[in-house]
């Protein structure tokens, strides 16, 4: 009598399955074919991710290797297409070495106008806006508007800022140009006596310092 009821009961449980199937059926294999293809997807596109940082990667080297064999002008159109169809990461590393070839080969307003273009460029995080600034005055420092280049750097110079003690010895050097000592002296004296200062930084501080007082 009890295996009649068990497989009564097991009737029954088929039957409401197949109902529940017939109903529900193509909604549960829809929603398993789109987690399947959603997973394709994502381990596709880290795939094509991986592929193209190593393609980037293969890229930044050579440029750098032909570089360093004194090619400088394949170097650079090398690193100027890197910087505008690269990865991000790779793309940023590629302007900035453009930058920095365009500079060592006396084209300045080339190396400055990218480095005006990544300061300006909000999708890029802070650290490296400041450094686009501070390369920019850099390229400038020589002949441009002393007062001005000095007062953008004032932001860079503040306390616990990344770049504040290159800032505070370029920014010294400024005043210095445009004939203000005491604002000179007043950074150089503080980059001297500054303990968290790089060595150098607080080394070249000093000597200036003894050289305006001598």
């Amino acid at each position: 009598m009890a295996d009649i009821f068990q497989e009564i009961e097991e009737d029954l449980r088929r039957e409401r399955m197949k109902r529940l199937w017939d109903r529900y059926g193509l909604f549960v294999v829809g929603a398993l074919l789109a987690l399947a293809l959603a997973a394709a997807g994502w381990q596709g596109w880290r795939w094509y991710e991986r592929d193209q940082r190593a393609k980037a990667a293969e890229r930044f080297a050579a440029a750098l290797a032909t570089a360093a064999r004194g090619e400088h002008g394949a170097a650079i159109d090398a690193f100027a297409a890197l910087g505008r169809d690269g990865p991000a990461g790779y793309r940023l590393l590629a302007r900035l070495q453009e930058a920095a070839g365009r500079g060592a080969q006396g084209d300045r307003a080339g190396a400055v106008g990218i480095y005006e273009s990544l300061a300006a460029d909000a999708s890029l995080p802070p650290l490296y806006r400041d450094l686009a600034v501070l390369l920019a005055v850099l390229h400038q420092a020589n002949d441009g508007d002393a007062a001005a280049l000095s007062a953008r750097l004032e932001p860079l110079a503040a306390e616990g800022a990344p770049f504040r003690h290159t800032a505070r010895e370029v920014r010294a050097a400024l005043e210095l140009r445009r004939g203000d000592r005491a604002a000179a002296e007043a950074l150089l004296r503080r980059l001297a006596e500054d303990a968290t200062a790089p060595d150098g930084a607080r080394r070249r501080a000093a000597e200036v310092l003894a050289s305006l007082r001598g």
